[in-house]
């Protein structure tokens, strides 16, 4: 079972944790990323999160498809959040069930890396004096 969302609304943690939740699961490892102040010694005011959500939601598809394959995992969601988001918000989550913890814990990470360098959603960091896209990908 896998469950993919962008969306332009807070994202709810334990909705995610819920959707992946199973009885014959021990172990979940559930990744929250959020809005950091700062980044390389500058004062981060928000960011702004762009996506082509038809091939990204493709992209997340295929992200968990290959963690199954890789790893015994039962379920995986991943959230992500597009537009403006303040300092302190969560801006992607990443819920993946199996009966080990080991491999909740690898598919997560192979995850979130992935995620950063393959799902078309874009990042901008506006600071007090100036404004940058981050990792500019696909």
């Amino acid at each position: 079972m896998t469950d993919f969302l962008i969306s332009g609304a807070p994202l709810d943690i334990n909705a995610c944790i819920s959707r992946v939740a199973d009885p014959k699961c021990g172990g979940t490892d559930v990744f929250v990323g959020t809005v950091r102040n700062h980044t390389a010694g500058r004062r981060v005011l928000r960011l702004e999160f762009e996506a082509y959500e038809k091939m990204a939601l493709l992209e997340l598809e295929k992200i968990a498809a290959t963690a199954m394959a890789q790893w015994p995992v039962h379920k995986v969601a991943i959230h992500h959040r597009k537009g403006t988001l303040e300092v302190g918000e969560t801006a992607v989550i990443i819920a993946i069930s199996a009966a080990h913890s080991a491999a909740a814990f690898e598919a997560c990470r192979y995850a979130l890396s992935t995620l950063k360098t393959t799902v078309p959603i874009w990042k901008k960091e506006f600071f007090e004096d100036g404004e940058v896209w981050v990792a500019a990908h696909p």
